[in-house]
């Protein structure tokens, strides 16, 4: 069956995995989720946050759970691409379409829509607290300063401690501090340029 010229399109970068990729798609459309398309591929989305991606690369063609962290993934089949960078993606690869188990690719992929449903994602602020007297000594001060603190997410405030405290020296930390005043008076958060 030749694929239709819409389809095409998608998988012109993967074409050598296109019946590989289709049979995946088969396989998804019998989940609940929608399949939308994002940085050129299709990410299957369940109440508009993404639960998985499908795509072929040169060697494999692959399914990533984006919080696959918390599948329990007791066959062994998921992969962390990215060892230290990526917390919470995971890749399922495959070099043929006989290595596809629809079963086990559905229990997968039921597991993620539940975790979805639960709102199971990675929360940084759960980290260990950083406290930082330097900034507390700042923030004693100028109250004006404390109060534009408080109103960042738990998320950003600990960037701006970690940031500050993540520096060996003192005087790192002084100047470091200098820094981020102005940006926290802003309300400005430290990565937001980069969001």
């Amino acid at each position: 069956m030749e694929p239709t010229s819409e389809k095409k399109h998608v998988w012109n970068k993967v074409n050598q995995w296109e019946e590989e990729l289709l049979y995946l798609k088969a396989i998804i459309d019998k989940t609940e989720l929608v399949e939308t398309i994002k940085w050129g591929g299709p990410v299957y989305v369940y109440n508009k946050k993404n639960v998985i991606g499908i795509g072929g690369f040169k060697d494999y063609f692959t399914i990533w759970f984006f919080n696959g962290v918390f599948l329990k993934d007791e066959k062994k089949k998921l992969i962390n691409a990215q060892e230290d960078k990526t917390k919470s993606l995971r890749q399922w690869r495959f070099t043929s379409k006989e290595e596809v188990n629809e079963k086990d690719v559905l229990e997968y992929i039921a597991e993620a829509i539940e975790n979805e449903k639960q709102g199971k994602i990675i929360k940084p602020a759960k980290k260990e607290a950083i406290v930082s007297e330097l900034l507390e000594n700042e923030m004693t001060k100028n109250p004006a300063l404390a109060e534009a603190f408080q109103k960042f997410s738990a998320y950003k405030q600990y960037e701006f401690l970690e940031y500050i405290e993540s520096a060996k020296q003192e005087k790192t930390k002084l100047a470091r501090i200098e820094k981020v005043i102005p940006m926290i008076l802003a309300n400005i958060g430290l990565n937001d340029k980069y969001r």
